[in-house]
């Protein structure tokens, strides 16, 4: 069988093509998923690493991606030579072809600064910003634990460190009460429209009949510690460090820095860096909750698999991937930090990927 030259060149150009059309859709398939990955991860660690300095002092710095283009750039060249043969000589066809491919995403990012940082970092979170995120499914012992410095004038654990710095025991029974409800369907977050600003309350005791001792304990248990009517089911939460008697719940919620600075105090660090005065003391809790809110482990050589990792000085810091209570933790302020930065005028990250 003989193909002609001008066949073989159409040959050669018709493959090459078909290939160019299907590097667009494919790579689309390919990087919505791996760009939004990417894009977590690297927010994971700058998080990380803001704990990490915070605990040695250093100020975080926030950076945020405002553009991805991913240019691809797919070349193809084909040509072909023959010779339908004369006398002795045979006949022969001869196909050529180059191709190259190339990637060179570009990234632009924004730093985030001035009125914009103030209003994300380093003002207090609204009680009506933070709460409705236990209706979510959120456990709200956790919430609170993150976000609350004082809820009713009972003192979280602070990173200021001091007497009460390990916090009061009475918040932790009142964390852990609240989340018993919780689990029980007997605790729910209502957010209304009042007078053109938005506010929050707590309801508690919604069941009317078969309502076990232990819940019947913690609604009582709840209302004591917080001084609160003992007829009233729905409770207002307001910004505030005052106990009062009533309907009203004061509560004293932290900032974005103030959350990563309290993070920061509890994470384990080397002795050596304690004593040489790098940083402060490990910061502790008591009663019910010493365990940290997230652990952050820190050695030489990271493993392998770790879900989060940061480089600071001579050693790593990590969130081991097997740990859930942490990488959940983690997850809750991931999502706390994106409320934050939604009132800012920083938009989300535009990703540009060429179809053709």
């Amino acid at each position: 069988m003989t193909i002609k030259a001008p066949l073989l060149a159409a040959l050669c150009i018709a493959c090459l093509t078909s290939a160019c059309a299907n590097l667009g859709p494919n790579h689309l398939k390919a990087d919505q998923v791996d760009y939004a990955r990417a894009l977590g991860d690297a927010k994971k660690r700058e998080i990380l690493a803001a704990i990490v300095g915070l605990r040695y002092g250093d100020a975080p710095a926030f950076l945020s991606v405002s553009s991805i283009i991913a240019a691809y750039q797919f070349d193809a060249t084909a040509g072909a030579t023959g010779n339908l043969g004369s006398g002795s000589e045979p006949n022969y066809a001869l196909g050529t072809g180059t191709v190259s491919y190339s990637n060179h995403p570009t990234f632009t990012f924004t730093p985030t600064t001035g009125e914009a940082f103030a209003s994300a970092y380093i003002r207090p979170l609204a009680p009506e910003l933070v709460l409705p995120l236990a209706e979510g499914g959120i456990p709200i012992d956790l919430l609170l634990r993150i976000t609350a410095q004082s809820i009713g004038g009972l003192q979280n654990g602070s990173a200021l460190g001091g007497d009460n710095a390990a916090g009061a025991p009475g918040f932790f029974e009142l964390l852990q009460a609240l989340r018993r409800l919780q689990m029980a369907g007997e605790l729910n977050v209502e957010s209304r429209e009042e007078n053109g600003k938005g506010s929050v309350y707590l309801a508690m005791g919604a069941a009317t009949s078969g309502v076990s001792p232990q819940i019947t304990a913690d609604l009582s248990l709840v209302r004591k510690l917080l001084n609160l009517a003992p007829n009233t089911r729905t409770y207002q939460i307001i910004y505030g460090p005052s106990s009062q008697q009533g309907d009203r719940i004061p509560m004293v919620t932290r900032s974005v820095l103030g959350i990563l600075t309290d993070l920061g105090a509890q994470v384990q660090v080397p002795l050596a860096q304690i004593s040489s005065g790098a940083t402060k003391p490990t910061v502790g809790l008591i009663g019910g909750e010493t365990r940290p809110t997230i652990i952050v482990r820190s050695g030489e050589k990271p493993p392998a698999d770790a879900y989060v990792v940061v480089n600071y000085g001579a050693a790593a810091y990590w969130v081991d991937r097997n740990d859930f209570d942490s990488k959940y933790a983690f997850t809750v302020l991931q999502n706390l930090m994106a409320l934050a930065e939604a009132d800012t005028s920083s938009k989300a990250p535009v990703v540009t990927i060429p179809a053709s």
